[in-house]
Protein backbone atom coordinates (compact mmCIF):
# COMPACT_ATOMS: atom_id res chain seq x y z
CA UNK A 1 0.00 0.00 0.00
CA UNK A 2 1.25 3.11 -1.23
CA UNK A 3 1.08 5.71 1.85
CA UNK A 4 2.97 8.38 2.88
CA UNK A 5 4.69 7.99 6.77
CA UNK A 6 3.21 11.87 7.16
CA UNK A 7 0.45 13.11 5.74
CA UNK A 8 0.40 16.92 4.06
CA UNK A 9 0.01 19.72 6.38
CA UNK A 10 -3.62 21.40 5.75
CA UNK A 11 -2.75 24.95 3.03
CA UNK A 12 -2.26 28.05 4.76
CA UNK A 13 -5.60 29.91 5.73
CA UNK A 14 -5.33 32.40 2.54
CA UNK A 15 -4.72 29.64 0.59
CA UNK A 16 -7.72 28.91 -2.27
CA UNK A 17 -9.64 26.05 -1.05
CA UNK A 18 -8.28 25.86 2.92
CA UNK A 19 -11.37 26.15 4.94
CA UNK A 20 -12.66 23.11 2.71
CA UNK A 21 -9.75 20.62 4.46
CA UNK A 22 -10.10 22.19 7.85
CA UNK A 23 -12.11 19.29 9.42
CA UNK A 24 -11.00 16.27 7.52
CA UNK A 25 -8.29 14.11 9.80
CA UNK A 26 -4.96 13.70 8.46
CA UNK A 27 -6.05 10.18 5.73
CA UNK A 28 -9.11 12.48 4.65
CA UNK A 29 -7.10 15.53 4.11
CA UNK A 30 -4.34 13.53 2.46
CA UNK A 31 -7.03 12.01 0.07
CA UNK A 32 -9.18 15.34 -0.64
CA UNK A 33 -5.49 16.82 -2.09
CA UNK A 34 -4.50 13.87 -3.96
CA UNK A 35 -6.06 15.81 -7.20
CA UNK A 36 -3.89 14.40 -9.90
CA UNK A 37 -3.37 11.17 -11.94
CA UNK A 38 -5.08 7.71 -10.56
CA UNK A 39 -6.05 7.73 -7.13
CA UNK A 40 -7.84 4.90 -5.19
CA UNK A 41 -8.90 5.51 -2.25
CA UNK A 42 -10.15 2.68 0.49
CA UNK A 43 -12.84 4.01 2.85
CA UNK A 44 -14.25 1.49 5.23
CA UNK A 45 -17.50 1.59 6.89
CA UNK A 46 -18.63 4.93 8.33
CA UNK A 47 -15.00 7.07 8.07
CA UNK A 48 -16.55 9.92 5.93
CA UNK A 49 -15.65 8.96 2.05
CA UNK A 50 -18.80 10.92 0.66
CA UNK A 51 -17.54 13.98 3.02
CA UNK A 52 -14.08 13.15 1.48
CA UNK A 53 -14.67 12.80 -2.33
CA UNK A 54 -16.83 15.72 -2.08
CA UNK A 55 -14.66 18.05 -0.53
CA UNK A 56 -11.68 16.20 -2.86
CA UNK A 57 -13.64 17.28 -5.72
CA UNK A 58 -14.67 21.05 -4.37
CA UNK A 59 -11.00 21.63 -3.75
CA UNK A 60 -9.75 20.63 -6.96
CA UNK A 61 -12.28 23.08 -8.40
CA UNK A 62 -11.70 25.83 -5.68
CA UNK A 63 -7.62 25.36 -5.99
CA UNK A 64 -7.84 25.94 -10.74
CA UNK A 65 -7.35 21.98 -10.85
CA UNK A 66 -10.90 21.02 -12.43
CA UNK A 67 -13.03 23.22 -14.32
CA UNK A 68 -16.49 21.88 -12.65
CA UNK A 69 -18.53 20.89 -16.16
CA UNK A 70 -15.44 18.50 -16.60
CA UNK A 71 -15.91 16.05 -13.69
CA UNK A 72 -17.93 13.33 -14.05
CA UNK A 73 -18.58 11.79 -10.45
CA UNK A 74 -20.51 8.37 -11.10
CA UNK A 75 -22.37 6.21 -8.16
CA UNK A 76 -24.54 3.50 -8.49
CA UNK A 77 -27.66 5.14 -7.44
CA UNK A 78 -30.10 7.61 -7.70
CA UNK A 79 -30.14 8.56 -3.90
CA UNK A 80 -25.97 8.44 -3.84
CA UNK A 81 -25.90 10.56 -7.14
CA UNK A 82 -28.40 13.32 -5.57
CA UNK A 83 -26.56 13.59 -1.92
CA UNK A 84 -23.43 13.95 -3.92
CA UNK A 85 -24.72 16.71 -6.30
CA UNK A 86 -26.56 18.10 -2.89
CA UNK A 87 -23.21 18.18 -0.63
CA UNK A 88 -21.11 20.02 -3.54
CA UNK A 89 -23.87 22.48 -4.10
CA UNK A 90 -23.40 23.29 -0.24
CA UNK A 91 -20.12 23.69 -0.49
CA UNK A 92 -20.83 26.49 -3.79
CA UNK A 93 -19.44 24.02 -6.21
CA UNK A 94 -22.31 23.67 -9.48
CA UNK A 95 -21.58 22.74 -12.55
CA UNK A 96 -20.32 19.37 -11.34
CA UNK A 97 -22.47 16.11 -13.00
CA UNK A 98 -23.14 13.68 -10.10
CA UNK A 99 -25.32 10.69 -12.07
CA UNK A 100 -25.47 6.94 -12.14
CA UNK A 101 -24.06 4.99 -14.91
CA UNK A 102 -26.74 4.47 -16.15
CA UNK A 103 -28.05 8.07 -15.95
CA UNK A 104 -25.11 9.45 -17.90
CA UNK A 105 -25.50 6.81 -20.36
CA UNK A 106 -28.89 7.26 -20.98
CA UNK A 107 -28.55 10.88 -21.56
CA UNK A 108 -25.69 10.59 -24.09
CA UNK A 109 -27.44 7.99 -25.85
CA UNK A 110 -30.18 10.18 -26.29
CA UNK A 111 -28.30 12.74 -27.42
CA UNK A 112 -26.26 10.84 -30.16
CA UNK A 113 -28.88 8.11 -31.03
CA UNK A 114 -31.07 10.48 -33.66
CA UNK A 115 -27.18 11.57 -35.23
CA UNK A 116 -26.24 7.83 -35.56
CA UNK A 117 -29.12 5.44 -36.29
CA UNK A 118 -31.44 8.50 -37.82
CA UNK A 119 -34.30 8.03 -35.91
CA UNK A 120 -35.55 8.07 -32.27
CA UNK A 121 -34.39 6.39 -29.23
CA UNK A 122 -36.53 3.12 -28.34
CA UNK A 123 -38.66 3.32 -24.99
CA UNK A 124 -36.96 2.20 -22.03
CA UNK A 125 -38.20 -0.95 -20.28
CA UNK A 126 -39.15 -0.19 -16.40
CA UNK A 127 -39.06 -3.55 -15.85
CA UNK A 128 -38.40 -7.17 -17.20
CA UNK A 129 -41.07 -9.42 -15.76
CA UNK A 130 -43.71 -8.99 -18.10
CA UNK A 131 -40.93 -9.61 -21.23
CA UNK A 132 -39.74 -13.21 -19.34
CA UNK A 133 -43.35 -14.09 -18.88
CA UNK A 134 -44.07 -13.61 -23.00
CA UNK A 135 -40.54 -15.09 -23.28
CA UNK A 136 -41.76 -18.30 -21.55
CA UNK A 137 -44.75 -18.47 -23.56
CA UNK A 138 -43.26 -18.15 -26.79
CA UNK A 139 -41.04 -21.68 -25.75
CA UNK A 140 -44.11 -23.55 -24.43
CA UNK A 141 -42.81 -22.93 -20.46
CA UNK A 142 -45.25 -21.36 -17.52
CA UNK A 143 -42.78 -19.86 -15.27
CA UNK A 144 -43.83 -19.18 -11.60
CA UNK A 145 -42.88 -15.19 -10.33
CA UNK A 146 -39.88 -16.56 -8.07
CA UNK A 147 -38.55 -18.25 -11.29
CA UNK A 148 -39.54 -14.88 -13.69
CA UNK A 149 -37.03 -12.97 -11.01
CA UNK A 150 -34.65 -15.26 -11.25
CA UNK A 151 -34.67 -15.43 -15.40
CA UNK A 152 -34.50 -11.82 -15.05
CA UNK A 153 -31.55 -12.24 -12.89
CA UNK A 154 -29.76 -13.98 -15.24
CA UNK A 155 -30.48 -11.84 -17.89
CA UNK A 156 -28.89 -9.13 -16.00
CA UNK A 157 -25.76 -11.27 -15.15
CA UNK A 158 -25.16 -11.98 -18.52
CA UNK A 159 -24.73 -8.99 -20.37
CA UNK A 160 -23.32 -6.77 -17.71
CA UNK A 161 -20.23 -9.94 -17.88
CA UNK A 162 -20.43 -9.37 -21.63
CA UNK A 163 -21.34 -12.79 -22.82
CA UNK A 164 -22.37 -13.88 -25.63
CA UNK A 165 -25.38 -17.11 -25.49
CA UNK A 166 -23.10 -20.08 -26.25
CA UNK A 167 -20.48 -18.63 -23.30
CA UNK A 168 -23.50 -18.50 -20.86
CA UNK A 169 -24.64 -21.86 -22.06
CA UNK A 170 -21.06 -22.83 -20.73
CA UNK A 171 -21.03 -20.79 -17.40
CA UNK A 172 -24.59 -23.03 -16.80
CA UNK A 173 -22.90 -26.29 -17.25
CA UNK A 174 -19.76 -24.99 -15.42
CA UNK A 175 -21.81 -24.34 -12.10
CA UNK A 176 -20.45 -20.68 -12.21
CA UNK A 177 -24.74 -19.57 -12.69
CA UNK A 178 -27.01 -21.12 -10.29
CA UNK A 179 -29.73 -22.81 -12.81
CA UNK A 180 -33.20 -21.50 -11.32
CA UNK A 181 -34.99 -24.31 -9.44
CA UNK A 182 -37.53 -25.85 -11.47
CA UNK A 183 -36.30 -25.19 -14.57
CA UNK A 184 -33.38 -27.05 -16.98
CA UNK A 185 -30.22 -26.00 -18.57
CA UNK A 186 -32.10 -25.94 -21.58
CA UNK A 187 -35.27 -24.02 -20.76
CA UNK A 188 -32.76 -21.50 -18.71
CA UNK A 189 -30.76 -20.81 -22.22
CA UNK A 190 -33.78 -21.06 -24.08
CA UNK A 191 -35.57 -18.23 -22.16
CA UNK A 192 -32.43 -15.97 -21.81
CA UNK A 193 -32.68 -15.85 -25.53
CA UNK A 194 -36.33 -15.79 -25.97
CA UNK A 195 -36.02 -12.60 -23.83
CA UNK A 196 -34.13 -10.73 -25.91
CA UNK A 197 -36.18 -11.41 -29.14
CA UNK A 198 -39.18 -10.39 -27.35
CA UNK A 199 -37.84 -7.38 -26.66
CA UNK A 200 -36.36 -6.14 -30.28
CA UNK A 201 -39.66 -7.09 -31.31
CA UNK A 202 -41.22 -4.56 -29.38
CA UNK A 203 -38.28 -2.00 -29.93
CA UNK A 204 -37.27 -1.52 -26.22
CA UNK A 205 -34.08 -1.00 -24.64
CA UNK A 206 -33.85 -2.71 -20.82
CA UNK A 207 -30.98 -1.06 -18.42
CA UNK A 208 -28.14 -3.21 -19.75
CA UNK A 209 -28.82 -2.37 -23.13
CA UNK A 210 -28.28 1.81 -22.54
CA UNK A 211 -24.76 0.40 -21.23
CA UNK A 212 -24.08 -1.64 -23.90
CA UNK A 213 -25.24 0.52 -27.07
CA UNK A 214 -23.28 3.73 -26.01
CA UNK A 215 -20.07 1.73 -25.18
CA UNK A 216 -20.82 0.27 -28.65
CA UNK A 217 -21.76 3.79 -30.23
CA UNK A 218 -18.26 4.98 -29.11
CA UNK A 219 -16.41 2.54 -29.93
CA UNK A 220 -17.30 2.49 -33.57
CA UNK A 221 -17.75 6.15 -33.87
CA UNK A 222 -14.75 8.17 -33.44
CA UNK A 223 -16.34 11.54 -33.59
CA UNK A 224 -18.47 10.96 -30.24
CA UNK A 225 -15.75 9.24 -28.58
CA UNK A 226 -14.13 12.82 -29.11
CA UNK A 227 -17.04 15.22 -28.22
CA UNK A 228 -17.26 13.01 -25.14
CA UNK A 229 -13.17 12.41 -23.88
CA UNK A 230 -13.12 16.58 -25.01
CA UNK A 231 -16.64 17.39 -22.34
CA UNK A 232 -15.06 15.26 -19.34
CA UNK A 233 -11.42 15.03 -18.31
CA UNK A 234 -11.73 14.35 -14.73
CA UNK A 235 -13.76 11.11 -13.11
CA UNK A 236 -14.80 10.13 -9.58
CA UNK A 237 -16.18 6.34 -9.08
CA UNK A 238 -17.82 5.82 -5.59
CA UNK A 239 -18.49 2.09 -4.32
CA UNK A 240 -15.87 0.65 -6.77
CA UNK A 241 -15.61 -2.74 -5.23
CA UNK A 242 -19.61 -3.10 -7.20
CA UNK A 243 -18.20 -2.29 -10.66
CA UNK A 244 -19.10 -4.90 -12.88
CA UNK A 245 -16.97 -5.72 -16.27
CA UNK A 246 -19.46 -4.23 -18.40
CA UNK A 247 -19.18 -0.27 -16.53
CA UNK A 248 -15.46 -0.49 -16.26
CA UNK A 249 -15.44 -1.39 -19.75
CA UNK A 250 -17.95 1.87 -20.78
CA UNK A 251 -15.81 3.92 -18.12
CA UNK A 252 -12.50 3.55 -19.75
CA UNK A 253 -14.30 4.35 -23.15
CA UNK A 254 -14.87 7.28 -21.86
CA UNK A 255 -11.73 8.12 -20.33
CA UNK A 256 -9.85 7.10 -23.66
CA UNK A 257 -6.07 7.68 -22.48
CA UNK A 258 -7.29 10.05 -19.60
CA UNK A 259 -5.40 9.32 -16.58
CA UNK A 260 -7.46 11.35 -14.21
CA UNK A 261 -9.39 8.80 -12.02
CA UNK A 262 -10.26 8.49 -8.40
CA UNK A 263 -11.57 5.42 -7.44
CA UNK A 264 -13.67 4.82 -3.53
CA UNK A 265 -14.23 1.67 -2.45
CA UNK A 266 -13.63 -1.02 0.28
CA UNK A 267 -13.20 -4.59 -0.85
CA UNK A 268 -14.64 -5.99 2.73
CA UNK A 269 -18.13 -4.37 1.14
CA UNK A 270 -18.30 -6.82 -1.95
CA UNK A 271 -22.04 -8.03 -1.73
CA UNK A 272 -23.05 -7.95 -5.34
CA UNK A 273 -21.08 -10.07 -6.76
CA UNK A 274 -23.90 -12.40 -7.65
CA UNK A 275 -25.01 -9.77 -9.86
CA UNK A 276 -21.91 -9.29 -11.73
CA UNK A 277 -20.04 -6.56 -9.48
CA UNK A 278 -16.05 -7.76 -9.18
CA UNK A 279 -13.95 -6.19 -6.55
CA UNK A 280 -10.87 -7.20 -8.29
CA UNK A 281 -11.04 -3.72 -10.46
CA UNK A 282 -10.19 -2.29 -7.00
CA UNK A 283 -8.25 -4.76 -5.22
CA UNK A 284 -5.99 -4.77 -8.63
CA UNK A 285 -6.41 -0.79 -9.22
CA UNK A 286 -2.34 -0.71 -9.42
CA UNK A 287 -2.05 -3.24 -11.76
CA UNK A 288 -4.45 -1.82 -14.10
CA UNK A 289 -2.94 1.93 -12.81
CA UNK A 290 0.38 1.30 -12.28
CA UNK A 291 1.37 4.80 -11.19
CA UNK A 292 -1.41 4.91 -9.18
CA UNK A 293 -1.47 6.43 -6.00
CA UNK A 294 -3.43 4.22 -2.72
CA UNK A 295 -4.81 5.76 0.24
CA UNK A 296 -6.51 4.44 3.52
CA UNK A 297 -8.86 5.57 5.21
CA UNK A 298 -9.54 3.56 8.00
CA UNK A 299 -10.40 5.71 11.08
CA UNK A 300 -14.67 5.27 11.40
CA UNK A 301 -16.47 8.18 13.02
CA UNK A 302 -20.04 5.72 13.15
CA UNK A 303 -19.63 2.91 15.74
CA UNK A 304 -18.96 2.88 18.90
CA UNK A 305 -15.72 1.07 19.89
CA UNK A 306 -17.38 -2.45 20.95
CA UNK A 307 -18.87 -2.47 18.03
CA UNK A 308 -15.83 -1.47 15.81
CA UNK A 309 -13.91 -4.20 17.53
CA UNK A 310 -16.56 -7.21 16.17
CA UNK A 311 -16.24 -5.60 13.04
CA UNK A 312 -12.67 -5.66 13.08
CA UNK A 313 -12.44 -9.37 14.57
CA UNK A 314 -14.63 -10.79 11.47
CA UNK A 315 -12.92 -8.74 9.19
CA UNK A 316 -9.73 -10.65 9.32
CA UNK A 317 -11.31 -13.57 7.61
CA UNK A 318 -11.95 -11.05 4.75
CA UNK A 319 -9.36 -10.67 2.30
CA UNK A 320 -8.15 -6.74 1.46
CA UNK A 321 -10.40 -5.97 4.38
CA UNK A 322 -9.20 -2.35 6.62
CA UNK A 323 -8.59 -2.77 9.99
CA UNK A 324 -11.30 0.15 11.66
CA UNK A 325 -10.21 2.96 14.34
CA UNK A 326 -12.46 4.75 16.11
CA UNK A 327 -12.29 8.77 15.72
CA UNK A 328 -14.12 11.22 17.91
CA UNK A 329 -15.67 10.45 20.94
CA UNK A 330 -13.02 7.78 22.58
CA UNK A 331 -15.90 7.62 25.47
CA UNK A 332 -17.88 5.13 22.99
CA UNK A 333 -15.23 2.65 24.95
CA UNK A 334 -17.77 2.10 27.39
CA UNK A 335 -20.42 1.91 24.96
CA UNK A 336 -22.59 -1.94 25.31
CA UNK A 337 -20.79 -4.94 24.15
CA UNK A 338 -23.05 -6.21 21.03
CA UNK A 339 -24.73 -9.45 22.03
CA UNK A 340 -25.67 -12.74 20.80
CA UNK A 341 -28.89 -14.83 21.71
CA UNK A 342 -30.41 -17.71 20.64
CA UNK A 343 -33.95 -18.76 20.93
CA UNK A 344 -36.08 -21.95 20.35
CA UNK A 345 -38.38 -20.72 17.71
CA UNK A 346 -38.78 -17.96 15.42
CA UNK A 347 -41.60 -16.46 17.36
CA UNK A 348 -39.42 -15.98 20.67
CA UNK A 349 -37.22 -14.24 18.55
CA UNK A 350 -39.07 -11.88 16.83
CA UNK A 351 -41.15 -11.37 19.76
CA UNK A 352 -38.07 -10.21 21.86
CA UNK A 353 -36.92 -8.35 19.33
CA UNK A 354 -40.56 -6.06 19.22
CA UNK A 355 -40.22 -6.36 22.97
CA UNK A 356 -37.06 -4.49 23.03
CA UNK A 357 -37.80 -2.00 20.38
CA UNK A 358 -40.74 -1.38 22.31
CA UNK A 359 -39.17 -0.66 25.53
CA UNK A 360 -36.52 1.76 23.28
CA UNK A 361 -39.06 3.47 22.04
CA UNK A 362 -40.60 4.29 25.64
CA UNK A 363 -37.21 5.65 26.41
CA UNK A 364 -36.98 8.01 24.16
CA UNK A 365 -35.98 6.53 21.33
CA UNK A 366 -36.87 7.61 17.69
CA UNK A 367 -38.19 4.62 15.80
CA UNK A 368 -36.44 6.06 12.33
CA UNK A 369 -32.78 5.17 14.74
CA UNK A 370 -33.72 2.19 15.17
CA UNK A 371 -33.54 -1.16 12.72
CA UNK A 372 -33.92 -4.99 12.34
CA UNK A 373 -31.93 -6.36 9.81
CA UNK A 374 -32.42 -9.85 8.26
CA UNK A 375 -30.81 -12.17 5.10
CA UNK A 376 -33.80 -12.42 3.22
CA UNK A 377 -37.27 -10.73 2.79
CA UNK A 378 -39.37 -14.15 3.69
CA UNK A 379 -38.07 -13.39 7.15
CA UNK A 380 -40.08 -10.75 7.83
CA UNK A 381 -43.25 -11.86 8.02
CA UNK A 382 -43.23 -13.22 11.80
CA UNK A 383 -41.33 -9.81 12.71
CA UNK A 384 -44.00 -7.39 11.46
CA UNK A 385 -46.51 -9.78 13.23
CA UNK A 386 -44.76 -8.95 16.76
CA UNK A 387 -43.78 -5.33 15.60
CA UNK A 388 -47.70 -4.80 14.90
CA UNK A 389 -48.76 -6.81 17.87
CA UNK A 390 -47.21 -4.22 19.95
CA UNK A 391 -48.04 -0.76 18.22
CA UNK A 392 -44.55 -0.40 17.02
CA UNK A 393 -44.36 1.82 13.93
CA UNK A 394 -42.59 0.22 11.14
CA UNK A 395 -41.56 0.46 7.51
CA UNK A 396 -40.08 -1.83 5.03
CA UNK A 397 -38.38 -0.32 1.95
CA UNK A 398 -39.87 -1.28 -1.26
CA UNK A 399 -37.28 -0.08 -3.24
CA UNK A 400 -38.91 2.63 -4.53
CA UNK A 401 -37.28 6.13 -4.04
CA UNK A 402 -39.47 8.28 -1.62
CA UNK A 403 -39.88 10.91 -4.14
CA UNK A 404 -41.33 8.70 -6.75
CA UNK A 405 -44.05 7.35 -4.42
CA UNK A 406 -47.35 8.82 -6.28
CA UNK A 407 -48.69 10.23 -3.22
CA UNK A 408 -45.49 12.41 -2.74
CA UNK A 409 -45.49 13.64 -6.39
CA UNK A 410 -49.28 14.73 -5.59
CA UNK A 411 -48.46 16.60 -2.47
CA UNK A 412 -45.57 18.45 -4.08
CA UNK A 413 -47.63 19.33 -7.47
CA UNK A 414 -50.57 20.57 -4.64
CA UNK A 415 -48.28 22.90 -3.11
CA UNK A 416 -46.98 24.51 -5.89
CA UNK A 417 -50.64 24.38 -6.99
CA UNK A 418 -52.01 26.06 -3.33
CA UNK A 419 -49.17 28.86 -3.85
CA UNK A 420 -50.41 29.64 -7.45
CA UNK A 421 -53.72 29.89 -5.93
CA UNK A 422 -52.80 32.43 -4.06
CA UNK A 423 -53.05 30.43 -0.52
CA UNK A 424 -49.28 31.46 0.99
CA UNK A 425 -50.73 33.10 4.35
CA UNK A 426 -51.37 32.00 7.70
CA UNK A 427 -49.21 29.54 9.76
CA UNK A 428 -46.92 26.79 7.26
CA UNK A 429 -48.18 23.94 9.28
CA UNK A 430 -51.80 24.96 8.20
CA UNK A 431 -51.13 25.26 5.01
CA UNK A 432 -49.26 21.87 4.46
CA UNK A 433 -51.69 19.98 6.73
CA UNK A 434 -54.79 21.81 3.88
CA UNK A 435 -52.85 19.65 1.21
CA UNK A 436 -51.96 16.40 2.90
CA UNK A 437 -55.58 16.05 4.08
CA UNK A 438 -56.68 16.73 0.74
CA UNK A 439 -54.94 13.42 -0.17
CA UNK A 440 -56.24 11.76 2.62
CA UNK A 441 -53.91 12.27 5.58
CA UNK A 442 -55.12 11.99 9.29
CA UNK A 443 -53.34 13.30 12.15
CA UNK A 444 -53.62 9.55 13.51
CA UNK A 445 -51.82 6.43 11.36
CA UNK A 446 -54.06 3.67 10.23
CA UNK A 447 -54.15 0.72 11.95
CA UNK A 448 -53.19 -1.68 9.54
CA UNK A 449 -49.51 -1.96 8.10
CA UNK A 450 -48.69 -2.60 4.26
CA UNK A 451 -49.49 0.02 1.57
CA UNK A 452 -52.17 2.02 3.05
CA UNK A 453 -49.80 2.71 6.29
CA UNK A 454 -46.28 3.18 4.10
CA UNK A 455 -48.65 5.79 2.30
CA UNK A 456 -49.55 7.40 5.44
CA UNK A 457 -45.93 7.43 6.83
CA UNK A 458 -45.07 9.37 3.53
CA UNK A 459 -47.00 12.09 4.33
CA UNK A 460 -46.40 12.02 7.89
CA UNK A 461 -42.76 12.59 6.78
CA UNK A 462 -43.87 15.67 4.98
CA UNK A 463 -46.03 17.34 7.44
CA UNK A 464 -43.36 16.89 10.33
CA UNK A 465 -40.57 18.60 8.02
CA UNK A 466 -43.17 21.65 7.89
CA UNK A 467 -43.16 21.43 11.56
CA UNK A 468 -39.37 21.60 11.71
CA UNK A 469 -38.80 24.90 9.31
CA UNK A 470 -37.81 28.45 11.08
CA UNK A 471 -41.14 30.04 11.65
CA UNK A 472 -41.77 32.39 9.18
CA UNK A 473 -41.10 30.23 6.31
CA UNK A 474 -43.74 30.54 3.31
CA UNK A 475 -45.81 27.90 1.46
CA UNK A 476 -44.01 29.18 -1.47
CA UNK A 477 -40.49 28.50 0.54
CA UNK A 478 -41.47 25.24 1.50
CA UNK A 479 -42.36 23.83 -1.98
CA UNK A 480 -38.76 25.08 -3.47
CA UNK A 481 -37.74 23.10 -0.93
CA UNK A 482 -39.29 20.14 -1.20
CA UNK A 483 -38.59 20.43 -5.49
CA UNK A 484 -34.50 20.78 -4.11
CA UNK A 485 -35.25 17.84 -2.11
CA UNK A 486 -36.45 16.08 -4.86
CA UNK A 487 -33.75 16.82 -7.00
CA UNK A 488 -31.19 15.52 -4.80
CA UNK A 489 -32.91 12.61 -3.75
CA UNK A 490 -32.71 14.08 0.06
CA UNK A 491 -35.51 12.11 1.36
CA UNK A 492 -37.27 13.31 5.07
CA UNK A 493 -36.57 11.21 7.61
CA UNK A 494 -39.98 8.70 8.52
CA UNK A 495 -40.51 8.05 11.82
CA UNK A 496 -40.81 4.53 12.05
CA UNK A 497 -38.46 1.15 12.75
CA UNK A 498 -36.65 0.15 9.33
CA UNK A 499 -36.98 -3.64 8.62
CA UNK A 500 -34.86 -4.40 5.75
CA UNK A 501 -32.65 -6.85 4.48
CA UNK A 502 -28.97 -6.77 4.67
CA UNK A 503 -28.64 -6.18 0.99
CA UNK A 504 -31.56 -3.14 1.17
CA UNK A 505 -29.32 -1.45 4.21
CA UNK A 506 -26.29 -1.15 2.35
CA UNK A 507 -25.00 2.60 3.16
CA UNK A 508 -27.30 3.25 5.79
CA UNK A 509 -26.80 3.60 9.49
CA UNK A 510 -28.91 3.50 12.85
CA UNK A 511 -28.44 4.07 16.17
CA UNK A 512 -29.55 0.79 17.40
CA UNK A 513 -29.69 -2.66 15.17
CA UNK A 514 -31.47 -6.07 15.14
CA UNK A 515 -29.49 -9.04 13.47
CA UNK A 516 -32.10 -11.51 13.13
CA UNK A 517 -31.81 -15.01 11.52
CA UNK A 518 -27.87 -15.79 12.72
CA UNK A 519 -28.45 -19.50 11.85
CA UNK A 520 -27.22 -22.12 9.04
CA UNK A 521 -28.93 -21.95 6.03
CA UNK A 522 -30.13 -18.30 6.44
CA UNK A 523 -27.01 -16.57 7.27
CA UNK A 524 -25.14 -18.29 5.25
CA UNK A 525 -27.89 -18.92 3.06
CA UNK A 526 -28.29 -22.82 2.12
CA UNK A 527 -27.00 -21.83 -1.54
CA UNK A 528 -24.19 -20.55 -0.39
CA UNK A 529 -22.32 -24.41 -1.98
CA UNK A 530 -19.05 -22.41 -2.39
CA UNK A 531 -15.87 -20.91 -0.93
CA UNK A 532 -16.79 -17.41 -2.72
CA UNK A 533 -20.45 -17.94 -2.18
CA UNK A 534 -19.61 -18.14 1.60
CA UNK A 535 -17.07 -15.20 1.05
CA UNK A 536 -19.87 -12.97 -0.29
CA UNK A 537 -21.71 -13.93 2.69
CA UNK A 538 -19.59 -13.01 5.62
CA UNK A 539 -18.93 -9.71 3.78
CA UNK A 540 -22.74 -9.33 4.35
CA UNK A 541 -22.71 -10.19 7.86
CA UNK A 542 -20.05 -7.24 7.85
CA UNK A 543 -21.76 -4.78 6.18
CA UNK A 544 -24.57 -5.44 8.78
CA UNK A 545 -23.18 -5.42 12.04
CA UNK A 546 -21.03 -2.13 10.49
CA UNK A 547 -24.61 -0.08 9.92
CA UNK A 548 -25.11 -0.07 13.82
CA UNK A 549 -23.75 2.96 15.77
CA UNK A 550 -24.40 2.10 19.30
CA UNK A 551 -26.11 -0.90 20.16
CA UNK A 552 -26.10 -4.19 18.63
CA UNK A 553 -27.94 -7.01 19.17
CA UNK A 554 -27.64 -10.56 17.11
CA UNK A 555 -30.16 -13.53 16.90
CA UNK A 556 -31.48 -16.91 15.67
CA UNK A 557 -33.48 -19.86 16.38
CA UNK A 558 -33.08 -23.22 16.68
CA UNK A 559 -35.91 -23.74 14.53
CA UNK A 560 -34.29 -22.36 11.47
CA UNK A 561 -31.15 -24.49 11.69
CA UNK A 562 -27.68 -24.60 14.23
CA UNK A 563 -25.93 -20.88 14.91
CA UNK A 564 -24.45 -19.64 11.96
CA UNK A 565 -20.81 -20.88 11.08
CA UNK A 566 -19.78 -16.78 11.39
CA UNK A 567 -20.69 -16.11 14.94
CA UNK A 568 -17.61 -17.86 16.65
CA UNK A 569 -15.36 -15.71 14.12
CA UNK A 570 -16.23 -12.42 16.42
CA UNK A 571 -14.68 -14.61 19.13
CA UNK A 572 -15.24 -12.48 22.47
CA UNK A 573 -16.17 -9.68 20.72
CA UNK A 574 -19.81 -10.49 21.02
CA UNK A 575 -21.32 -11.28 24.66
CA UNK A 576 -23.31 -14.22 24.32
CA UNK A 577 -26.71 -13.85 26.04
CA UNK A 578 -29.32 -16.32 27.85
CA UNK A 579 -33.02 -15.47 26.21
CA UNK A 580 -35.96 -14.35 28.41
CA UNK A 581 -39.11 -16.42 29.31
CA UNK A 582 -41.63 -15.76 27.01
CA UNK A 583 -45.20 -16.96 26.59
CA UNK A 584 -45.68 -16.21 22.73
CA UNK A 585 -47.62 -19.13 20.88
CA UNK A 586 -46.93 -20.17 17.78
CA UNK A 587 -49.61 -19.07 15.67
CA UNK A 588 -49.14 -22.63 13.49
CA UNK A 589 -49.97 -24.17 16.64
Amino acid sequence: MNQPDIAPDLPRASSPGASLLADLNPQQREAAMALVGPVCILAGPGTGKTHTITRRIAYGVQTGAYAPDRVLALTFTTRAAGQLRGRLQQLGIEGVQARTFHAAALRQLGYFWPQVIGDSMPNIVSAKSAIVAEAGERIGSRIQPAQVRAIAEEIEWRKISELDFETYEQALRSGERHIPTGLSLAQTSALVQAYERVKDERRQLDFEDILLATAGMIEVEPWIAGQIREQYRFFVVDEYQDISPLQHKLLRLWMGKRRELCVVGDPAQTIYSFAGARASFLTDFQREFPEAREIAITGSYRSSLPIIAAANALATQIPHALQLERQGDQATNHAPRPTYTEFSRDIDEAADIASRIREAIGNGERPSTIAVLVRTNAQTAVIEQELQRLGVPFRVPTGKPFFQRPEVRQIIAGLHAAVVAGQDHGPLFQRVSDVLRSRGWTQEPPKEQGPVREAWNAMDAIMRLADDQPAGTTLAQFARDMQRRAQQQHEPQIEAVTLSTMHAAKGLEWDRVFVAGLSEGRMPVVQADSETLIGEERRLLYVAVTRARAHLRCSSARQSGAPSRFLPEFGNRIRHETPTATNRADPAE
